[in-house]
């Protein structure tokens, strides 16, 4: 069975924007240093990059 490509996302920054918010709690993210693991997908990647000043992004496993 193929392993998934994961990634993990923490908060560094507050969102200024209701749109960030939303985004961000799609993510599974709510406070500062929070962090989340989620599969590597077009849809993730899309969601990161709209609030991409706003995270840090590194490769899980």
């Amino acid at each position: 069975m193929a392993e998934k490509n994961m990634i993990k996302i923490t908060l560094r920054k507050r969102p200024s924007t209701k749109k960030q918010r939303v985004t961000l709690n799609g993510i599974g993210l709510g406070k500062i240093d929070s962090s989340s693991l989620i599969e590597d997908t077009p849809a993730t990647r899309g969601m990161v990059g709209k609030v991409s000043h706003l995270v840090e992004v590194e490769k899980a496993g």
